[in-house]
């Protein structure tokens, strides 16, 4: 009887990254979010807590799920060595908005993936996105559509915040969430095939 190939566990409680690695034909055995303190270290700059978390992340679900590969996540909005939040009310959206609003910033995605012996992967990726000057009536829309919420920087660059981007140079899925080459081939080193 042949033995069962180990499981794919995603370590992140996002729709959006599930959805992005169905889109690429992978479809993780279980879903299972970290909690750990997404707070950054004194003096700690934005990759590096990008990383940092990432790393956590996938360690804690590893440890749950022995035997498995697992890949984490962990995206950050930065303007120069600012990291923004993680927009929890229309406060924080316009917030956010206001300081990318016609300014270039970087978004920076990293990622942790563990295979069932316990070696890891890791890669950071960063990539640059410009906002248009957002006019009043262009925030306030934004707003009423409630979009911004819940996302690292107040807005999805995957909805309605698409219209204001004028450039992006990197990965189009790291700012979504999860950078898809990158997470293929993290996984594919450590030997994780699809079934």
């Amino acid at each position: 009887m042949p033995s069962q190939p180990p499981r794919l566990v995603l370590a992140s409680a996002s729709p959006r990254r599930l959805e992005l690695l169905r889109q690429i034909s992978l479809e993780p055995d279980a879903v299972d979010a970290a909690e750990v303190d997404e707070s950054p270290l004194k003096d700690e700059t934005p990759r590096r807590l990008a990383q940092r978390l990432a790393d956590e992340k996938a360690v804690a679900v590893a440890a749950r799920h022995t035997g498995s590969f697992v890949l984490a996540a962990d995206t950050v909005v930065a303007l120069g060595r600012r990291v923004l939040p993680k927009a929890e009310s229309a406060d924080e959206v316009r917030d956010c908005l206001r300081l990318l609003s016609g300014r270039p910033h970087r978004v920076f995605t990293g990622l942790c993936a563990v295979d069932p012996g316990g070696r890891q992967a890791r890669r950071l990726v960063e990539t640059r996105v410009h906002i248009k000057r957002l006019t009043a009536e262009e925030l306030d829309s934004y707003l009423a559509a409630g979009e911004g919420v819940g996302k690292a920087g107040g807005y999805a660059i995957q909805g309605r915040a698409g219209a204001f981007v004028t450039d992006l140079q990197g990965s189009y899925s790291g700012v979504v969430g999860l950078p898809l080459y990158e997470a293929y081939s993290l996984l594919a080193g450590l030997g994780y095939r699809k079934s």
